[in-house]
């Protein structure tokens, strides 16, 4: 706010004054208008030229603002040159008409320092109202006074004359606190003393003892060159560095490449151990298993195929799946090969399409190992397995796995379709990877012992075989039991032909209710239970609903075919059916059929 002030723009004590204006009387002796006969003020405190307490400075306003002095007019040259003439006392000055100069920008209507007041949002800055400056300005620190900064004497300032004894500033700034003047210094003939500006030789508010600064490039300027000349020698001798160095780099990085090194680079291994391995472990079974599983290859008039078999006796015969040896025919060619690489043609013993399962036999072979077989019914769901075969005619593939269920129902097969070719199994569901080619093969438990033969997978299409046209293993593996493997392999082995086990009636397949359906006829209009046979025996009727098989439920007519095929002719069997909405039991005996 500028209450009870002149509302004009004025001059302020933080303005930079010029440095080329001609000095005025206030630098010399408008402080106090008293000299001492040195030619310097008395100084106050801290050594420099002051006003007594509450005396107010000859050129300020009543408010405290500072206002230029008239100047004064310089002193008369000296008579000699060599000698310094002494300073005369300037008279008081008498109390100068104001004229308030005009700033070089229009007034901030914002009141914004250094162009007005402050603003009235934010408090003025803490100043401090600059003292009167000494009739010679202001002493200069020992070792500096009456230097330039660099030890030599600071050439005399001329001072402006005064016209008419008084003039009016036109400068807008306030005049400077400059360095008192000191007397001429003699200057060799024909040299031109310069006009430097104080402003530039001394920092008033530097620290103490601080070097006076340099304006311009009138000393120093010869020591640049030198500079630039020694920058340019260490960028040739950092040039020439860089090239030595690469020079070198590329000699050890060549020989390096063609000797594969300075030194020959020799890893760390663990030696060779005995090859031993835990009987149970998947290594130790496989290498137990492996010398008894051959690779078939089948070539036929129309089709070949590979798959996977195991050697039952050291009679040279192998067991393997009805699928693997069917596209021989009947005068197809059937090549073993054994684990250890030796070869022998082969010929087939006897096969069984609803079992699907075969026996080949090969013959002048010796040294045969065969793989002794376990009991199916002994295993249980969690038991690890290895499953060994040759996908895709990888010969002597090993895959471990466990049994993820039992007594699951299957079928297979059915190309034909006329169901003379689909096989019934209640089989063994495993997780081990098994893939085409592995048809056949035995699936081995800990002790290395046969307790199913790799028939069928379940793979990410809808097909279940295992021929080639199959995608891989999603962990869907599926054996016959090696309990009725055996029963068939004894049989193909003996007479060529398996027996199936039957009840004597004709179910209804398209029966779409839970269980399996007695069908009303026969093919040709027969019963469709057959006269004598073992249901007549047991009293079952057409229509009946068989639900139950050795406490088994039973929930389609496939599923009644697998569960009646997993016994032996002869067996003895309680079923339970419903007729007429009533729940029956009752046992009978099973048959058997010749196999195809």
């Amino acid at each position: 706010m500028d209450d009870g002030k002149p509302s004009g723009p004025r001059t302020k004590w933080w303005s930079r004054p010029s440095t080329d204006r001609p000095a005025g009387p206030e630098d010399g002796a408008a402080g106090t208008g008293v000299a001492d006969a040195s030619g310097t003020a008395p100084a106050g405190p801290g050594g420099t030229a002051g006003t007594t307490a509450g005396e107010r400075l000859p050129h300020t306003t009543p408010d405290g603002d500072y206002t230029p002095a008239p100047p004064a007019a310089a002193p008369p040259p000296a008579a000699d040159r060599g000698t310094p003439a002494p300073a005369e006392p300037a008279p008081p000055a008498a109390e100068p008409h104001v004229h308030r100069a005009q700033p070089l920008h229009a007034p901030d209507e914002y009141s914004t320092p250094p162009y007005g007041g402050p603003g009235p949002w934010a408090p003025a800055p803490p100043v401090q109202r600059p003292v009167a400056t000494p009739a010679h300005g202001t002493p200069v620190p020992p070792p500096y006074a009456g230097t330039d900064g660099h030890g030599t004497a600071a050439p005399p300032v001329a001072a402006a004359p005064a016209q008419g004894g008084q003039e009016h500033h036109t400068d807008p700034w306030p005049p400077p606190h400059t360095v008192a003047q000191q007397p001429p210094v003699p200057q060799p003939p024909g040299q031109i003393p310069q006009q430097t500006s104080q402003w530039m030789r001394y920092d008033p508010w530097g620290a103490p003892r601080q070097p006076l600064s340099h304006p311009g490039p009138g000393q120093g300027v010869d020591d640049v060159r030198p500079r630039k000349a020694r920058r340019g020698t260490v960028l040739v001798g950092a040039a020439l560095l860089a090239l030595l160095a690469g020079g070198i780099g590329g000699g050890v990085g060549a020989y390096v490449e063609r000797n594969g090194g300075l030194t020959t680079v020799e890893l760390p291994q663990s030696g060779r151990d005995a090859g031993g391995r835990a009987p149970d472990s998947v290594a130790g079974i496989a290498a137990s298993a492996l010398p008894g599983v051959v690779t078939l290859h089948v070539n036929g008039s129309a089709e070949s195929g590979t798959g996977t078999g195991f050697v039952l006796d050291d009679r040279g015969h192998i067991l393997t799946n009805n699928h693997v040896v069917a596209p021989a025919g009947s005068n197809g060619d059937i090549t073993v090969t054994f684990s250890g690489g030796e070869s022998a043609a082969a010929e087939i013993v006897g096969k069984d399409s609803g079992y699907d399962l075969a026996v080949v036999k090969v013959t002048g072979v010796s040294g045969l190992t065969p793989l002794p077989l376990g009991n199916s019914d002994n295993v249980r769901v969690g038991d690890p397995v290895v499953a060994i075969g040759a996908p895709f005619d990888l010969s002597n593939t090993v895959t471990s796995g466990i049994i993820s269920a039992k007594e699951r129902p299957i079928t297979a097969g059915g190309e034909k379709g006329d169901g003379t070719d689909v096989s019934y199994v209640d089989a063994l569901q495993t997780d081990a990877p098994i893939n085409p080619g592995n048809s056949g093969g035995p699936l081995v438990d800990a002790e290395a012992r046969v307790i199913g033969i790799n028939s069928a997978i379940r793979a990410a299409d809808s097909g279940s075989g295992l021929d080639g046209g199959q995608s891989g293993s999603i962990g869907l593996g599926f054996a016959i039991p090696i309990n009725q493997g055996k029963r068939v392999a004894e049989e193909l082995i003996s007479t060529g032909k398996a027996t199936h086990p039957v009840i004597g009636v004709t179910l209804d397949m398209e029966f779409t209710g839970d269980g399996a359906k007695v069908g009303g006829k026969a093919a040709g209009g027969a019963s469709a239970v057959t006269e004598g046979g073992p249901a007549d025996d047991a009293g079952i009727r057409s229509g009946d609903i068989i639900t139950e098989v050795e406490g088994q439920r039973v929930h389609s007519g496939e599923e009644l075919i697998v569960k009646i095929r997993a016994h032996r002719p002869g067996d003895r069997l309680g079923l339970v059916l419903t007729r007429g909405g009533k729940e029956l039991s009752m046992t009978l005996t099973l048959g058997s059929a010749s196999g195809t």
